[in-house]
């Protein structure tokens, strides 16, 4: 797992500079950007100061730019076509996504007609696929931060003119995610900072142990008076039996609708991304009796989740709550059973894995085999306890 801690905000350049810090050869960076078949540019690596503090700085130094406003199809395009890694593109992709969500809301346009415009240059495409490389080169499977620094009470010069900062485009991508607003005038964090946190990050982090194997500071362009302006990456792994989640609960209260729809709306809602969706029986004003209807879920699937319970359902608005979950690290693994091979959950929990029959492979089997569900499970308890 990897933990950005925001010293000094995040950005793209940034980003890059700390991962090469902590290990990543300049050179295999390098190659492995020319999988991307996006020519005029190169990387130049230096170590600056900031506060005494020793830091990389990689700069994109770029030769030509053909083009410089690109739609979201333009930059996936990209990507798809290169010969980078299946990781690498799907990470470039998410990081791109979240860009393009925030960037349509704030234009109130759609996803599709969005304009990169700093984002879509060589250099910040440089920055977001290289950040995807540097995660595939160090295993990093996880990505937590502290809260995100933001500036405020200056402004910033863009192509789309001049902004307050934290601009717009980086305050929607954080919406709902912990963040530090100082009195620093400088835009400590940028629209791609935000979006590598927003696509890759679980949550913050409180009070877990973290062995530290490797750890990397990334240097910001100026100095900054206030706060040495570094994005510090460790990389390690914690060492709690449990993961951190930050996730949304949206709940509405509902007593006019026919409940033979709920189980569909359940499934959709499931279908969608949800963690979890369930209803509950209330007591409402008057005395009337009604349905409390709760959806669990990331905040990246939130937009699809509100869709789902306003075209599906009566309600005229919801509550959001951010909530922290805490979870025990779980995986699947093939095992070998008296009906064969089958798919297990593997719960870990501090020095021992708890091995848990699927129910998807449970209902085959009883299906397949004619046997009652029930007895699947008690036969393929006691298998996997043996085991």
């Amino acid at each position: 797992m990897a933990y950005f801690d925001t010293i000094g905000g995040i950005s793209g350049d940034m980003t890059l500079s700390a991962f090469v810090d902590a290990g990543i050869p300049l050179e295999v960076l390098s190659e492995e950007l020319q999988r991307l078949h996006l020519s005029g540019f190169e990387l130049a690596a230096s170590h600056v100061e900031r506060n005494a503090i020793v830091a990389t700085r990689i700069e994109v130094i770029v030769s030509e730019e053909r083009q410089t406003h690109r739609h979201l199809k333009d930059i996936h395009g990209l990507i798809d076509s290169s010969s980078l890694s299946g990781p690498v593109k799907e990470t470039a992709r998410k990081i791109f996504h979240q860009l393009a969500i925030a960037e349509a809301h704030v234009h109130r346009s759609d996803i599709d007609r969005v304009h990169f415009h700093e984002v879509g240059a060589v250099d910040s495409i440089v920055d977001i696929v290289g950040t995807a490389i540097c995660l595939d080169y160090f295993g990093i499977r996880e990505v937590y931060s502290s809260p995100v620094k933001l500036g405020s009470g200056g402004f910033v010069n863009t192509q789309h003119g001049t902004m307050p900062i934290p601009t717009p485009a980086s305050l929607e991508i954080l919406k709902g995610y912990p963040t530090v607003l100082t009195s620093i005038p400088s835009e400590l964090t940028t629209p791609t900072g935000a979006a590598i946190i927003r696509a890759l990050s679980r949550g913050t982090l409180t009070m877990e142990r973290m062995k530290i194997e490797k750890i990397g500071y990334g240097a910001g362009t100026r100095e900054i008076k206030e706060i040495p302006n570094l994005l510090r990456v460790m990389v390690g792994q914690l060492e709690e039996g449990y993961g951190t989640d930050e996730l949304v609960t949206v709940e509405t209260n509902i007593d006019d609708m026919n409940p033979e729809i709920y189980p569909f709306v359940i499934e959709r809602l499931l279908d969608a991304g949800a963690h979890d969706a369930y209803v509950i029986p209330i007591l409402m004003k008057k005395g009337r009796p009604g349905t409390l209807f709760s959806v669990l879920t990331q905040r990246s699937t939130l937009e699809t989740i509100l869709g789902i319970l306003f075209r599906e359902t009566t309600t005229l608005g919801v509550r959001i709550h951010p909530v922290e979950r805490k979870k025990l690290h779980r995986s699947s693994r093939e095992v070998a059973t008296s009906f064969g091979r089958v798919q297990a959950k593997v719960i870990h929990q501090a020095d021992r894995e708890l091995l848990v029959p699927e129910y998807e492979e449970c209902k085959r089997i009883a299906l397949e085999k004619n046997i009652p569900l029930r007895e699947v499970y008690r036969m393929l308890e006691e298998e996997l306890r043996g085991g």
